[in-house]
């Protein structure tokens, strides 16, 4: 094996300080990252699933502050439609005319969290954001910003009032990732984070800084892809 560019070496040591940034926040996951890491660099979505309080959406959160890109949050419930994810035409009385008003869809990552917990009328407004990175909204499409990853959250153990991911919804998920509970140890680390006063809520007094940009991204994909298997 050859010794890796300059240019690769750097790519790995930006990947490597995701990994580190993540780490000042989220303790016990470590193939959680790695499988974003993963999913970052293979352009796929990712959908993780675990019980509440394994760090699902802190992680998510992490995750976005270590990238210089831009981040949105949508919180699944039964009560949001379709057009309050990919976006809708509003009356602009200024104009006189409808104009369309982008939804939370058009980012670099987004964050849809507890999906299972929309009806899967909302839920398929995201099959062709997906799939095409693009929304087709009153006949007109529109692209999606790149790069465009969706990290979605849901639990396992309770069922009532959910909805079940159809098969064409999970097809779009390169990656399921299971949260399991942490070990002791990481436990007990995350115990003595909190004594210290951590707080999950300020990621920025946690010390997490942005790491990685859309130009360097986009770069380490094209070096995964020249691997060969």
């Amino acid at each position: 094996m050859t010794d890796p560019t300059p240019d690769d070496a750097q790519l790995r040591g930006a990947l490597d300080r995701v990994r580190t940034e993540v780490g000042k926040a989220v303790v016990g996951q470590d193939g959680a990252v790695t499988g974003l890491i993963i999913a970052l660099l293979a352009d796929g979505h990712v959908l993780l699933e675990g019980v509440p309080g394994v760090a699902k959406t802190l992680l998510v959160r992490t995750l976005s502050r270590t990238l210089r890109l831009e981040t949105r949050r949508v919180q699944f419930t039964p009560d949001l439609m379709p057009g309050d994810v990919t976006g809708s035409l509003a009356y602009d009385p200024r104009s006189g005319e409808f104009a369309f008003r982008e939804g939370p869809v058009f980012t670099n990552l987004l964050l849809a969290d507890e999906i299972n917990r929309t009806p899967p009328k909302t839920q398929s407004a995201l099959l062709e954001a997906m799939e095409e990175r693009q929304v087709s909204v009153d006949g007109v499409t529109r692209p999606l910003p790149a790069p465009f990853l969706v990290a979605a959250t849901q639990n396992p153990i309770e069922y009532e009032g959910t909805y079940a991911l159809p098969e064409a919804q999970l097809d779009r998920f390169l990656l399921k990732l299971v949260l399991d509970v942490p070990e002791r140890d990481a436990e007990v680390a995350m115990l003595r984070r909190h004594a210290d006063g951590f707080d999950p809520h300020d990621l920025a007094a946690a010390g997490v800084e942005p790491v990685l940009g859309a130009a360097e991204l986009l770069a380490a994909r094209a070096a995964a892809r020249r691997v060969g298997v």
